[in-house]
């Protein structure tokens, strides 16, 4: 599975491609999707342009998108704790969401992450576990009872390093393959964003692209919205395809 992640926590002083509102997030999911994204994973922002978990912006980003894409396309939110450092805050507006996404990131190396992810489940939203490299999120997720209910594992290798990111990325995969029961999404970042990403598909796992892992196309030129990272990243998962007969 490829999923778009649209905009993370960017702003368009990065790159004028960075979608912001939901009408700009709906246009860039669906140009993404029909690059060959299959999920996709967005972050509410409020007009100072900064990631929200207010239940307004996650309802009409959410319902922007989902009015553009396919049905069977799952979109996805963020719960990151730069957006509200309190995590009863999290809690609460998580609870009062009107529009539901279809998932949800947690990170397991944030303080709250357990309450975040008891209040998705509450409401039936599917967790996306962020594990990230070079914290305790692997060791904290592992002991959480809550493990098995998730929708899957979001592995993100923090080292950006092109040299040195796709071997991270082993670490990482090996640290969470022991008794792991769930899909596992394996993604990097910045300079570390195309050798991971090539390190999933060569594994056969799932994973993503798009503005918030990266502003580079893997020529180094810079990508014209989020269409054109799914469009190169596709190329690559295509290459480790092997057709059944």
């Amino acid at each position: 599975m490829l999923q778009v992640c649209l905009n993370g926590a960017r702003s368009q002083s990065e790159s004028r491609w960075v979608p912001v509102t939901p009408g700009e997030l709906a246009a860039e999911a669906a140009r993404a999707v029909g690059a060959g994204a299959e999920d996709v994973h967005l972050h509410p922002k409020g007009s100072d342009g900064l990631d929200s978990l207010e239940p307004r912006l996650v309802g009409a980003a959410v319902s922007a998108v989902r009015a553009v894409v396919p049905e069977g396309v799952h979109v996805g939110v963020t719960t990151g704790a730069w957006a509200l450092p309190h995590p009863g805050r999290r809690v609460e507006l998580i609870r009062s969401w009107t529009v539901l996404p279809d998932h949800a990131s947690v990170n397991w190396h944030e303080d709250g992450a357990e309450a975040v992810a008891g209040v998705l489940l509450e409401r039936g939203i599917g967790i996306e576990a962020g594990i990230w490299s070079g914290t305790d999120g692997a060791r904290r997720f592992r002991a959480s009872p809550l493990a098995h209910r998730v929708l899957r594992v979001l592995a993100e290798v923090t080292d950006t390093d092109p040299g040195t990111a796709a071997v991270t990325a082993a670490a990482l995969v090996r640290e969470l393959g022991r008794g792991l029961t769930v899909p596992l999404l394996l993604h990097g970042e910045d300079g570390g964003a195309w050798p991971v990403l090539r390190a999933a598909a060569g594994l056969g796992l799932d994973t993503r692209i798009g503005l918030e892992d990266v502003l580079m196309l893997p020529d180094g030129s810079a990508a014209e919205g989020n269409a054109t990272l799914v469009q190169a990243a596709r190329k690559i998962l295509d290459q480790h395809h092997t057709p059944r007969f």
